[in-house]
């Protein structure tokens, strides 16, 4: 008897993390207990030494339609494509499916048809992405129930993890933002009870990633398990590559809080910045755009202050990933959570021009409210969001 297996694959800078995925009786979805990983440099197809084609000359010909792909981005794609094909076909098996449906969230921008990718900052371009894998998946003998129809995003995916997991935090609350921090940085929001995805409101809100503070910092880099060890690297002189040799990452760093400057000063810049980044997201769904960050890409056009949300008090605030587990675990330490909200209530109560309904609903006792304050355990978000995503496109909600 045929069965078809669902299938969430969250794709990554280094790996990409696949997990058979469980629909419940209520129409909720769940991971299910086996998860396959597959790292790129496991093929013989990586180039380590891999250097990205110049990001403008990729939006050039992203542009122009006209994408040429250099012998190594051939050679080296393939080890992405390889990897990701391999890790369907090994749940398949596992589980003794013979038909799979996925969905797949990636970084870089996607082509016309949604199913490859044609502009990636740091790595390959792979304009026959889903083409390459169904190919790869159908000659092990595994049929696909229905073509992948189209790639995702991180973000968007965290947000439909949310939604619809039954884990999930978005499902019990009419307005809320999501911010996820792990490789890179993904925010996601829920605004009068419907998922908004970003690129449907970039007239008027702009992604973590697209904004810089005043020291040209992107906000990618504070809340980013890479960007926070940056940071420190910075600040102690230690080379990343070292860091990585010893282990030293966000939640050691953390722990070196108290005996160590360097960490002090990491973690004093991250509840900074991080505090900023919800207070910009809370202000500008109230009231509109109020420049409180440059643009990465200076040509960006600007955002509209008028929307459709204004007026909105969210109900939630939800951290993600690796960056909620850190803030998580900073909690009574006086490391990460304390001084964030410290920041979160100065730039409230400071705020000229935020009106008594704003301060009311988002501080308490004169300090913010931390209630509103949630930590995800959905670390998995973007691969549930990813085959939640596969279902509904072809099945409808």
């Amino acid at each position: 008897m045929s069965k078809t297996l669902l299938i969430g694959i969250d794709g990554g800078a280094t790996k990409v993390s696949g997990w058979t995925t469980v629909i419940n009786e209520d129409m909720t979805f769940q991971l299910g207990d086996i998860n396959i990983v597959k790292e790129y440099r496991e093929y013989e197809e990586n180039m380590p030494s891999f250097i990205p084609v110049n990001i403008l000359v990729q939006l050039g010909e992203m542009n122009e339609n006209d994408i040429d792909l250099t012998v190594e981005e051939k050679l080296h794609g393939k080890s992405y494509m390889y990897a990701t094909a391999d890790v369907i076909i090994e749940l398949a098996q596992r589980v003794g499916a013979d038909r799979v449906m996925v969905g797949i969230g990636m970084p870089g921008l996607k082509s016309a048809d949604k199913r490859g990718i044609v502009a990636l900052a740091n790595g390959p371009r792979m304009p026959e992405y889903c083409k390459t894998i169904e190919a790869r998946v159908e000659a092990a003998g595994i049929k696909m129930e229905k073509p992948i129809h189209h790639l995702g995003s991180d973000a968007d995916y965290c947000g439909i993890g949310e939604e619809y997991s039954m884990d999930g935090l978005f499902s019990q609350v009419e307005n809320s933002y999501y911010l996820g921090g792990g490789t890179g940085v993904a925010d996601a929001l829920k605004l009068k009870g419907e998922l908004l995805p970003f690129d449907q409101a970039k007239t008027w809100i702009a992604k973590a990633w697209e904004m810089k503070n005043s020291e040209g910092k992107s906000m990618e880099r504070f809340a980013s398990s890479s960007g926070i060890q940056a940071i420190y690297s910075e600040f102690s002189g230690i080379p990343i590559a070292e860091l990585n040799k010893t282990d030293i990452y966000p939640p050691q760093i953390m722990d070196l809080f108290d005996e160590d400057l360097s960490a002090k000063r990491t973690f004093n810049d991250v509840s900074y910045n991080i505090a900023k980044l919800l207070f910009e997201r809370i202000v500008t769904i109230y009231s509109g755009w109020h420049h409180f960050f440059e643009f990465v890409n200076s040509n960006r056009a600007d955002l509209g202050e008028h929307h459709p949300y204004r007026s909105t008090l969210l109900d939630s605030i939800i951290i993600g990933q690796r960056l909620g587990d850190l803030l998580e675990g900073s909690k009574g330490k006086n490391v990460f959570y304390e001084p964030f909200l410290e920041f979160l209530t100065k730039f409230i109560v400071e705020s000229p021009y935020l009106d008594a309904k704003f301060k009311k609903h988002y501080l308490k006792d004169e300090k913010f409210n931390e209630d509103l304050i949630k930590t995800s355990k959905l670390r998995e978000a973007p691969a549930i969001g990813a085959g939640v995503d596969a279902y509904l496109t072809y099945h409808g909600e």
